[in-house]
């Protein structure tokens, strides 16, 4: 990969942003990105070879990092949310099971034979797109705490079932990764706890600071290099070693100053290269032959809405219940792996983004609908 071909896939990143710019549409970035990517990959001008190993090794840390600050979003150490666990994990287990029978109908129906990836799908939340929508319209209480409890428990059992579902051949060789990198992150965790009570974390990111050194961020950096090492030699993805590092950032608490650090490189360099890389990566040509895969995506994305609105039996309020169905990270995930494992259907992939495209645009509406409601 040259490095022209490298500043236009730079370039192409910024469509993200300057879609994202009318704050009314609340577009996420990376739809912009993803956008850009299908216009200079195979699917467009074809510019770019996303099979380019360089390209996909950049595409791949970037995806790692992607899962570090999804994992970073779930709120663990909020009080208000371990409070409303109960009720959030009665929610989640109604949306589940809404979501397994809606999936085996959508399945059923269009003849992909997956039946289990449409339930975690379906049944998935994104805290990183969610939260930041319901809290900016001024969203308080409890059933705000609902709400994130329920995500941040949705988010974490999604991300951990996707890898065994999108690779049902390597089912001991995902638990035993799975397993060490949990472990690994457990002890991580102990270890950054222990610091902060000998108050020796807080020296060492005085003493990076003041001689900036950006010890925490490589230090971050390693872990998820290691963590990712392992999952890579039991064939796993990266997704894991990401999610389980952002987990214990979320967890010990995440100085801001290394939230500043990985956001910048991750949303300003190696997220929108991701981004870019799987929209050149997404089968627009299966989906020209295949066009009831938009069909598959307009029913994943309202399939998504109905499983969530089970989150009225525990009184959720419909709108939350409608906004708690936005998903961004998991979709994502499911086509990056789904790609990089061969085992979509053609045109599956667009299908399934589509689908998190209806969710994102149905939650947005909700939250429009919730900013309007608290002003009145």
């Amino acid at each position: 990969m040259t490095f022209s071909l490298l500043a236009l896939v730079v370039l192409t990143g910024l469509l993200g942003p300057l879609l994202a710019a009318r704050t009314s549409w609340r577009i996420p970035v990376v739809i912009g990105e993803l956008l850009g990517g299908l216009l200079i990959g195979p699917p467009g001008f074809a510019l770019v070879n996303p099979h380019n190993g360089e390209f996909t090794l950049l595409a791949t840390i970037g995806f790692g990092l992607t899962m570090v600050v999804v994992g970073s979003h779930v709120p663990v150490r909020d009080a208000a949310v371990r409070g409303a666990l109960w009720r959030g994990l009665i929610g989640t287990i109604l949306v589940g099971v809404l979501a397994a029978v809606l999936a085996v109908a959508i399945a059923a129906a269009f003849g992909t034979g997956h039946a289990v990836l449409y339930g975690v799908l379906i049944a998935s939340s994104s805290a990183a797109l969610v939260l930041p929508m319901l809290q900016s319209v001024g969203v308080k209480g409890a059933s705000i705490a609902q709400v994130v409890a329920q995500i941040a428990i949705a988010d974490i059992a999604c991300i951990v079932a996707l890898p065994l579902v999108l690779n049902p051949g390597h089912v001991p060789e995902v638990l035993l990764a799975g397993g060490i990198i949990s472990v690994v992150a457990v002890l991580l965790g102990l270890i950054l706890a222990r610091l902060d009570r000998a108050q020796l974390r807080q020296r060492l990111h005085s003493f990076s600071e003041r001689r900036r050194f950006a010890l925490e961020l490589r230090i971050s950096m390693l872990v998820l290099f290691g963590l990712a090492g392992v999952a890579q030699f039991a064939s796993v993805s990266i997704m894991v070693a990401g999610f389980a590092l952002g987990l214990v950032l979320a967890a010990v608490g995440e100085p801001r100053r290394l939230a500043r650090q990985l956001f910048g490189i991750t949303e300003g360099f190696f997220g929108p290269i991701f981004f870019v890389w799987l929209g050149a990566s997404i089968d627009l040509r299966g989906v020209a032959a295949h066009p009831e895969m938009i069909l598959l995506g307009l029913a994943l994305g309202i399939a998504a809405v109905l499983a969530h609105l089970a989150g009225r039996i525990v009184k959720l309020p419909w709108l939350h219940a409608v906004a708690s169905a936005g998903q961004l990270g998991v979709p994502i995930a499911a086509v990056t792996l789904g790609i990089q494992n061969g085992i979509l259907k053609p045109g599956e992939d667009a299908g399934i983004l589509v689908g998190a495209v209806v969710t994102i645009a149905l939650s947005a509406a909700a939250t429009g609908l919730t900013a309007s409601k608290i002003k009145t």
